[in-house]
């Protein structure tokens, strides 16, 4: 027979019946409850609560028309899926974008060669915006996640497994993707 746990949510006005003090502000504390009969009590795992202002509702920067960071492999996985990059952003969306590329994607797209010209014709669509980078090196992951940290005003556009893993570690920035050819 299996235990089970049900999670409870403290807010920051609750607090547990066995202890009387009041939670502060800044943490949001997980208790998992067991069902009555079964031994073991209560766990704590404090979790620390991100400021509202940066989900996306009340994040004004991140508004119509979005800003869209765009990665090498991002463009390469729409010429594999035949997508126009522009139009499925706006059918995503549902409102007018602009995908912007930075010098770093720039020059990895045309560090990959004549195989990827097609990548490189379309980075150089005038519709798309060209964001100056003054930084030395061109390694395109850790400018893209630079650039996200510094304005929370982006969203990314990325296929990249371990590029989606450290933004999605920066809170109020939403990434976007392309799965089962859309």
């Amino acid at each position: 027979m299996r235990r089970m746990c049900f999670p409870k949510l403290l807010g920051n006005t609750e607090c547990h019946p066995h202890d009387p003090s009041p939670l502060s502000g800044t943490l949001v504390q997980v208790l998992w409850v067991l069902p009555p009969g079964w031994s073991g009590g209560v766990k704590r795992y404090p979790s620390t609560q991100h400021p509202s202002c940066l989900f996306f509702q009340y994040n004004t920067q991140l508004g119509p028309p979005y800003h869209i960071l765009v990665d090498t492999n991002f463009i390469n996985f729409s010429i594999k899926a035949k997508l126009d990059l522009v139009q499925s952003m706006m059918d995503c969306l549902y409102a007018k974008c602009i995908p912007c590329i930075t010098d770093c994607v720039m020059a990895e797209i045309e560090k990959l060669g004549q195989k990827y010209r097609v990548a490189l014709r379309i980075a150089k669509d005038p519709r798309f915006e060209r964001l100056p980078c003054t930084h030395k090196g061109t390694y395109a992951d850790d400018c893209l996640v630079q650039r996200v940290t510094q304005h929370k005003c982006y969203i990314v556009a990325t296929v990249d497994r371990d590029l989606k893993r450290r933004i999605r570690k920066i809170p109020g920035v939403p990434i976007m993707y392309i799965s089962n050819h859309r």
